[in-house]
């Protein structure tokens, strides 16, 4: 169990690892670089779906389904798109396959060649606008606001399960507006709702901002990002949304009516979160002892053990357990009573501390006497004892207070882990030997990005939304810079 996990300070990418697999989250599969997501880890991704869909329908996002397939002609039409995805593609070039003549096996009938290769698609931006092109003819059908929950494949040569791997789930949304304003206030809404959900739902803060010109998604006029700090001192990126203006419209010919009847093009964004998002969480909470859930997230939220000797008196405890497992699940909570016969206390106990489920109970012959419970948080491994009459309303109030408090944690190490630094020399030492973001001038340069990032493998995660006017100089060049950006080596 969570005991014979390798320690985050001895091998932090070796407990990560090991954690995933022995939480029973995800593991390897027959396909390089692709992973099986397991009932816990799925349930997981589960919630956080169920809680991002219902952010997207209150703001009037529809959802729909589009081709796995897309054809090779689609990528080419806007250029630094393609440029973006062409070396992570994988492409389909026949149909069918045949058993050998000599008898070996199956190989590809090379008759069965399609006219013209498909990519399993990397994103859906090309596919969906062919689309828009005959859904959109009117100001009337503006705006169109569509998000699909799908799977993509970027061929990732360097894997890690959930944080980088060749296929993963996420959801895309594509929208067309009538105006370049309504289309970046879309951008922004989406950003808002991505940090809500990372701050609220998985208690991780976020930092928000753009991206540099290099840094920008492939097609886009500005992208917009939340950047969250893991345990490590290392960046992830956890959701970007994009301001495309009238690229791909003019790439794929989108055009409507206005209310005069002239033709123009409609203004586009897009936006998108996947199965990262559950790598971010299990390295921005989770600790020696296995995975620190918050409730809101977590598949079982409480789990009651009993402690009993003999099957008659597992019986007892059932029937006393069942009117609390009632209430509880009435009220939202999920909770699961673990009665098998074929695991020990300890060896549960040890289970769901490994598996970050936020609330334990306990529950043996003694406490059936005396009316009470054992009850034990995850977050900060407490354990008091709680009258039977009591246990609902503090179980309501952990469910609040453990979301509260590994904000609140995770919240004080990332404060803890943003750096001013002036000079190109300390830079160098605070990632070195602190990690963490680095907030420092630079130039705006593409060239003094380049050289940052290949001396140092840091990159510059975002300029923050709010970052403040402050005359400066740049930390490699000296040139003048009117702001600090955040750079910090990333996942």
């Amino acid at each position: 169990m969570g005991k014979y996990l390798t320690k985050r300070s001895e091998d932090y990418s070796k407990w990560y690892n090991e954690l995933v697999v022995k939480a029973d989250m995800a593991e390897n599969s027959g396909v390089r670089g692709c992973m099986i997501i397991k009932p816990y880890g799925f349930a997981i991704w589960e919630k956080m779906q169920a809680a991002l869909d219902k952010m997207f329908k209150e703001t009037g996002h529809e959802n729909a389904y589009f081709p796995l397939f897309i054809p090779k002609s689609y990528l080419s039409k806007e250029a630094s798109h393609v440029e973006g995805f062409a070396k992570e593609c994988a492409v389909v070039t026949h149909y069918r396959l045949k058993n050998a003549e000599d008898g070996s096996g199956i190989i590809v009938d090379p008759d069965a060649k399609l006219e013209e290769e498909l990519i399993v698609r990397p994103t859906s931006e090309t596919i969906i606008w062919d689309a828009y092109r005959r859904w959109i003819q009117s100001y009337r059908d503006l705006p169109l606001l569509i998000n699909q929950w799908a799977n993509v494949v970027r061929w990732e040569m360097r894997t890690r399960l959930f944080l980088r791997t060749a296929e993963f789930l996420w959801q895309e949304g594509h929208t067309a507006h009538a105006t370049e304003k309504e289309a970046i206030e879309e951008a922004e809404q989406m950003l808002d709702i991505y940090a809500d959900f990372a701050e609220d739902h998985m208690a991780m803060p976020v930092i928000k901002g753009t991206k540099t010109d290099s840094e920008r998604f492939a097609g886009a006029l500005e992208t917009y990002c939340i950047e969250a700090l893991m345990q490590d001192g290392k960046a992830l990126q956890a959701g970007t949304s994009h301001f495309l203006g009238q690229n791909f419209a003019k790439a794929f010919d989108v055009k409507f009516a206005n209310k005069e009847g002239k033709k123009e093009y409609v203004w586009a964004t897009s936006w998108g979160v996947s199965t990262r998002l559950v790598g971010a969480l299990i390295m921005t909470h989770s600790d020696d002892n296995g995975l620190v859930l918050p409730p809101k997230l977590a598949p079982i939220q409480v789990v009651i053990v009993p402690i009993y000797k003999g099957l008659d008196q597992l019986e007892v405890i059932s029937e006393k357990v069942k009117p609390l497992v009632k209430e509880l699940r009435s009220k939202g909570i999920s909770v699961k009573f673990d009665n098998r016969d074929t695991h020990k206390p300890g060896f549960k106990f040890n289970e769901y501390e490994l598996k970050g489920v936020p609330v334990r109970l306990a529950i043996g012959q003694r406490d059936m006497e005396n009316g009470t419970y054992e009850v034990a948080r995850r977050d900060t491994l407490e354990k008091e004892t709680v009258p039977m009459n009591e246990v609902v309303a503090k179980i309501e109030f952990l469910m609040e207070d453990i979301q509260k408090n590994i904000y609140k944690k995770a919240a004080d190490h990332r404060d803890a882990h943003i750096t001013e630094v002036n000079s190109y020399e300390e830079f160098k030492v605070v990632l070195n030997d602190k990690g963490g973001f680095i907030a420092a001038h630079w130039d705006g340069t593409s060239e003094t990005e380049d050289r940052i990032k290949e001396e140092t493998k840091a990159t510059i995660r975002c300029i923050p939304i709010d970052v403040k006017e402050e005359q400066g100089s740049c930390m490699v060049t000296g040139k003048p810079s009117s702001y600090r950006v955040l750079f910090a080596k990333a996942y």
